[in-house]
């Protein structure tokens, strides 16, 4: 295994050395960078081109330019040790400095579209192979190829339109639902769920039913107390929805006849309701930090009583205790958000839904305030990056859980009496990601790269912008910052996906 990293790094910087020259030549030829100077009036001209000239070191070969570049970049690799020197725009900024602030803002929108692309595609491809060749498969198949075929600037403008706008809109006329939105609205809800479910026509009518009245209710209560402008879940619906968490976590993880499995998860539900009770009057002083560390411990204690009360499973029921742990702690957490939400429209001036930026210019307010605001300008550009990605990673799964599906050992488990649960969850599920883990390592690069057109469509300080604007003005050194960050990501995905396969299927083994 040591033998294999140390190959895969040393052709990794080979690729990265051939690709970054490659990249540094065509921005370099691409346009000439004193253009702007040389058609200037300005009377010190000449000065102003010999500064540039020398900030950019225009007056050496391309080559020898990109290898002054290669040392100061190579240089970043230990930023605990040596200075990191990307060079200077041709304004004499350090680029360094630039991609810094622009770095976190991108990486933290191309993360929550990763992270939800994945765990959205995954599941509704899941669910439409389990459900192979029925209204729910034929649905979500073509909404998948429908969204696929969605350019993401189109939809970029689409969600600012009506779904920031309108929202905005909406909430400052009065979060007021009328009743053809409230009974389409539960009959879709009640049509989609017996879909999912399935069963023989009692079951799904009844699912049906539940499900139009239960969402029907819903919409009219939140219309009736104007939820939207004071939402909140409250001290029986957050409880209520704990212990959905911990018996939702059994019936996928234990299935409802382990009975060590429905204590671990009666257990930590239980810890986690007290938690709920303890913390809401602690949180409004909270800091971030305090409030993963809450986290964090939180978990820990639904593993301990997991290994406690597993019985004969220990691993599983640890998994159920940390699962329903980590749950249960965001819906606490959301509901500390939902109680701060009023004051954040008052402060965004009833516009809660922001269409441009990555933050509120000057807002005052503590963590919960800034994470709504975090929050609020991230929805629109993760949704636009996360549609990208979603509708590949719904079809890979689907294809992935067929396949699987149709194995030999899938029919011996199942001739062998399994549940079917058992048989998807413990044996189809784990091997249906292989195909997975290869688009995923594929799938970043596209996502970054998709970022420099959202970034610009939501005017984002990320990145993105970085590229544009060193790419507009032939600034060679903001656009290979840019490439040198994409360079990493690739490849490190793509090695973590090579390392990946090993854990998934024993049968691959790094040599």
């Amino acid at each position: 295994m040591t033998s294999y990293i140390l190959r895969r790094i040393g052709v990794s910087i080979l690729i990265i050395l051939a690709a970054s020259f490659l990249m540094y030549t065509l921005v370099a030829l691409a346009r000439d960078p004193l253009e702007d100077l040389r058609t200037s009036n300005a009377p010190n001209k000449d000065m102003l081109i010999a500064q540039r000239t020398q900030w950019l070191g225009l007056d050496d070969p391309i080559p020898v330019r990109w290898l002054n570049w290669v040392g100061g970049a190579v240089q970043c690799v230990a930023p605990g040790l040596l200075n990191c020197d990307l060079g200077v725009t041709i304004s004499n900024q350090s680029v360094a400095v630039l991609l810094g602030r622009a770095m976190g803002s991108t990486l933290q929108l191309v993360t929550a579209a990763t992270i939800l692309a994945i765990i959205l595609g995954i599941t509704v491809g899941i669910i439409s192979a389990l459900r192979q060749y029925s209204a729910v498969d034929y649905t979500f198949t073509f909404v998948s190829f429908f969204l696929y075929s969605l350019p993401s600037f189109l939809m970029a403008v689409v969600l600012k339109v009506f779904l920031a706008i309108g929202f905005n809109n909406w909430l400052q006329a009065g979060p007021f639902i009328s009743w053809p939105v409230i009974i389409i609205g539960a009959l879709v809800a009640g049509v989609f769920w017996q879909a999912i479910i399935g069963g023989k026509r009692q079951r799904r009518l009844t699912v049906f039913a539940a499900s139009t009245l239960v969402t029907g209710a819903m919409l009219y209560g939140m219309g009736v107390t104007q939820w939207f402008l004071t939402p909140g879940l409250g001290p029986i619906l957050a409880p209520l929805l704990i212990i959905a968490c911990g018996a939702g976590m059994v019936m996928l993880i234990a299935g409802t006849r382990a009975t060590y499995a429905w204590k671990t998860a009666g257990v930590t539900a239980v810890i986690m309701i007290a938690a709920y009770f303890v913390l809401m009057p602690l949180f409004p002083s909270v800091t971030g930090i305090g409030v993963f560390g809450i986290g964090a411990g939180l978990a820990v204690v639904g593993g301990i009583v997991g290994y406690l009360l597993g019985e004969h499973d220990r691993g599983q029921a640890a998994r159920i205790g940390v699962l329903t742990a980590v749950l249960g702690y965001a819906i606490i957490v959301l509901d500390q958000f939902m109680a701060r939400w009023p004051e954040y429209v008052s402060l965004s001036r009833g516009r809660p839904i922001a269409t441009v930026g990555a933050s509120t210019p000057n807002l005052q307010g503590d963590f919960w305030i800034h994470g709504i605001d975090t929050f609020t300008h991230l929805l629109l550009p993760t949704i636009s990056l996360m549609l990208i990605s979603f509708a590949g990673y719904t079809r890979y799964a689907r294809g992935g859980m067929l396949e699987t599906l149709n194995q030999d050992y899938i029919r011996t488990a199942r001739a062998k009496g399994l549940p079917e649960r058992t048989v998807v969850v413990r044996h189809a599920f784990r091997n249906s990601l292989i195909p997975i883990t290869t688009i995923v390592a594929a799938d970043v690069g596209a996502i970054l790269g998709g970022a420099i057109i959202t970034e610009r469509i939501f005017a984002f300080s990320g990145m993105g912008a970085l590229f544009n604007k060193g790419l507009s003005e032939s600034d060679p050194n903001p656009v290979m910052a840019y490439f040198l960050i994409i360079a990493i990501f690739a490849i490190l995905f793509n090695f973590l996906a090579d390392l990946a396969y090993s854990a998934l299927d024993p049968r691959v083994r790094a040599k």
